[in-house]
């Protein structure tokens, strides 16, 4: 009898860690009032809206917008397992739906689109956190996966965007350690070529195209303790990267986004919590903009921009292994302000 008891307190105590720490049980969503940012010769309403959850709590997740769907990707589990997950949102009936999963569980790795494909490229496999160099394509037509032309180098944490129908991958950790190799891959010939590299070398970073360039912010050096606020520009008809102004708050783990024109960086962590925050480069003015606070403070989360709205998913809501199907949304509009 003794020996149950202390089995029965034993899995309560583990379930209750589990719940507190993993699930983020106790951390609720705080939607703040709606902002209003003076953007140049502009003035602008910034709201958060809750949509519905995520039906698989991940994090760790990469995401891409298909055909006016959000495609969420891969990431781990509650439980640390490495899934090959893929749920598709639609925001138009705010509901969720089961894609044909990945050909091999992926956490960590990079995602975009172009045309009717989905792209999935690097990431790591497994608890031992393995780079790969796989490109994954999906036909959303079709609903098939097919193996595409790898990277020359494996890398997990890394980002990619779509810059003139090509998709420029940089950062990430690698066999070798961190990376800021930049490359460049052509879908019409299936083939990557190297460009430049970047002077920092970064993990778990934000990448978002404005205008015909490449701008990188945040990340960090392998380690929670060690954030980064680096802004790098990189300009593909020179092949040349320079620096920008730092962002305001230095932090690794987060996700990034061309919206509204500006380059918004979210979320993030650091070894004693994650971050709210949400900033926004502006190219035009060439400063960092604070926007509304992420309603639930995360990291290892995806966001995407579509129809003038920022969506934020899944990702952990304390540092490590958490995890949440978190699905917010952050809405602009111009107003005009009566004089």
């Amino acid at each position: 009898m003794k020996k149950l008891f202390i089995f029965i307190l034993i899995f309560l105590v583990i379930g209750i860690i589990y719940l507190y720490y993993v699930r983020g049980v106790g951390i609720t969503p705080e939607i703040r009032e709606p902002q209003i940012i003076e953007q140049g010769v502009e003035v602008k309403r910034y709201a958060w809206y809750t949509k519905t959850a995520m039906p698989t709590p991940r994090t760790e997740v990469t995401a891409a917008v298909v055909n006016n769907r959000i495609y969420v990707v891969g990431g781990f589990d509650g439980f640390g397992r490495t899934v090959a997950t893929v749920e598709a949102y639609n925001p138009t009936t705010d509901s969720w739906s089961t894609m044909p999963e990945l050909p091999e569980g992926r956490h960590h790795a990079a995602a975009v689109s172009l045309g009717n494909k989905l792209y999935v490229i690097g990431g790591f496999s497994g608890i031992t956190f393995k780079p790969k160099a796989d490109v994954f394509e999906f036909d959303t037509i079709r609903r098939s996966w097919s193996k595409k032309a790898p990277l020359s180098t494996a890398r997990g944490a890394l980002v990619a965007v779509v810059i003139n129908d090509k998709i420029f991958a940089i950062g990430g950790v690698g066999p070798d350690g961190l990376s800021s190799e930049l490359e460049i891959y052509n879908p019409a010939t299936d083939t990557w070529e190297t460009r430049t590299s970047a002077e920092v070398k970064r993990d778990h970073l934000a990448a978002a195209p404005i205008g015909g360039l490449l701008y990188v912010a945040g990340g960090r050096e392998q380690s929670l303790s060690k954030n980064l606020a680096i802004l790098e520009i990189y300009d593909p008809k020179t092949d040349r990267w320079s620096r920008g102004p730092s962002m305001p708050t230095a932090r690794g783990g987060v996700a990034g986004a061309a919206f509204n024109d500006v380059f918004v960086v979210v979320g993030g962590e650091k070894p004693t919590a994650t971050f709210d925050a949400v900033e926004a480069f502006d190219p035009k003015k060439v400063e960092w903009l604070t926007l509304p606070k992420l309603p639930t403070p995360r990291h290892g989360l995806a966001a995407v921009a579509l129809d003038n709205k920022l969506y934020v998913i899944g990702g952990g809501k304390r540092p490590g292994l958490s995890v949440s199907g978190s699905n917010e949304m952050l809405e602009v509009e111009t107003i005009v302000i009566p004089k």
